[in-house]
């Protein structure tokens, strides 16, 4: 039988809520610190004795239901031959920006030759992992296109903007080809062994629907449509999205996942029929006393589970450094409590009303006789 992740993932029945944590891999664990001494970020991300642990670390700690693949958004691009390095307190830097078409040609495709380390990774994880599932990952093209052509983080993304309204044919064929970078990127993933994946387009909240449904859901709707052959749950998530939630509901994944922002009722009404939802605990409220997080967490998991499709517990974004890491166990305890209290207690009403229906009286007429 799928593990619960995949059935919920796909909206089927399950006995609890699966719940992982967006960036549970690093940051806020101590082992996890210790481990990238000396390391620096893509080295680690391309260093499969690195990648393995610390994927599996937050599984041994939280006990959570899947395992999120250690990588960065950018490791592509570093696999295909760009200059990228990702600054510490700063994030990815590219040394050579991509805003002309003379710029686009010389980047090179991504061959999926150039991750085998990512291929071994995989391979590893998913032997230490047994049946939980291991989930893979990858930047969306706008949002992978915003570093490459900003040059690195950008408050406003002026530039890209600029270029999605003044050249849209540049910045199409742009976000086409980081879309195939990302395919491969993920395909090597699931060709490995991974069971479902995610893919991150965290600054498409920068855009308003106009723009995003024109110059945007395309792309990240051909990633969709490429990884389609493997037949597993796919998940879709960005940053301050809501007004975005139900263009990007159509880009083609299984599970709409839904920031910290937006109710997950309002989001239950703006994605397709029978997409389940991500989401959606605020990542700060894992600062705050237990007593005051724990309904919190109770109200998030009641609110999925009365959602039509299926739903899986996270953060309406990633887990922030300095959380305790004691703390995003004690969420997972409590979102498998209450679910399965609540299942057990809906299918046992359930079972009292078909018990208490009423009987056809022509029906009983007919035995009698």
């Amino acid at each position: 039988m799928a593990s619960t992740l995949v059935r919920a993932a796909l909206s089927q029945p399950v006995d609890h809520t699966p719940v992982w944590f967006m960036r549970q891999a690093g940051r806020s664990l101590p082992e996890y610190r210790e481990l990238r001494k000396g390391n620096a970020m893509l080295e680690a991300c391309r260093t499969p004795d690195l990648v393995t642990e610390i994927t599996l670390q937050p599984v041994r700690r939280h006990g959570v239901d899947a395992a999120i693949f250690f990588s960065d958004i950018v490791v592509p691009l570093q696999a295909a031959g760009v200059d990228v390095v990702i600054e510490p307190g700063v994030g990815p830097v590219i040394s050579t920006p991509v805003r002309t078409r003379a710029d686009l040609d010389r980047l090179p495709e991504l061959d999926a030759e150039a991750l085998s380390d990512i291929a071994e990774s995989v391979t590893r994880i998913v032997a230490e992992l047994g049946d939980t599932p291991l989930i893979g990952f990858a930047g969306a093209p706008f949002t992978v296109a915003s570093y490459l052509i900003e040059g690195g983080p950008s408050r406003n993304h002026e530039k890209t903007k600029a270029m999605m309204l003044g050249d849209p044919e540049l910045f199409s064929a742009i976000l086409a080809k980081l879309g195939r970078m990302s395919a491969t990127f993920i395909d090597v993933q699931l060709s490995a062994g991974a069971r479902a994946f995610q893919l991150f387009d965290s600054w498409a909240g920068y855009l308003g629907p106009q723009d995003y449904r024109a110059a945007v859901l395309p792309h990240s709707q051909e990633v969709f449509a490429a990884l389609s052959r493997h037949d597993v749950p796919s998940f879709h998530f960005g940053v301050q999205t809501g007004e975005l939630l139900a263009p990007m509901s159509e880009a083609g994944s299984t599970v709409m996942g839904v920031d910290f922002r937006v109710d997950l009722a309002a989001a239950s009404a703006r994605v397709q029929p029978g997409q389940a939802l991500q989401g959606n605990l605020d990542p700060a409220m894992l600062f705050a006393p237990w007593e005051v997080l724990r309904p919190r967490v109770e109200q998030i998991v009641r609110a999925g589970l009365d959602h039509p499709g299926g739903h899986v517990f996270n953060l309406g974004h990633g887990v922030l450094p300095a959380t305790d890491p004691a703390v995003p166990g004690l969420v997972v305890e409590e979102v498998h409590r209450v679910s399965r209290e609540v299942l057990a207690e809906r299918r046992g009403a359930s079972g009292a009303a078909d018990s208490m229906d009423p009987v056809d009286p022509a029906a009983e007429a007919g035995d009698r006789r």
